[in-house]
């Protein structure tokens, strides 16, 4: 199960799971395009990309910002 975590103005979804049972979580991004989406998942506490499907580097490198900023709150 995945719980929200943000919705950004391009709706962009990043959503979480609970603590999983190898004590990790998972975060996935999904972003809508003209032909289905583009997405990605981070796993926590590595924060390594996984899955990653039309995302560039410099995106992820923001969506990691907004992530660890929602983290904290």
């Amino acid at each position: 199960m995945m719980f929200p975590l943000v919705t950004l103005e391009d709706q962009t979804e990043i959503v979480h799971s609970h603590l999983l049972e190898d004590g990790r979580i998972k975060v996935y991004v999904e972003t809508p395009v003209e032909n289905g989406f583009h997405s990605a998942e981070l796993y926590i506490p590595e924060y390594m990309w996984k899955q990653v499907d039309g995302y560039d580097s410099d995106e992820l490198d923001k969506f990691l910002q907004i992530i660890m900023t929602e983290k904290t709150k």
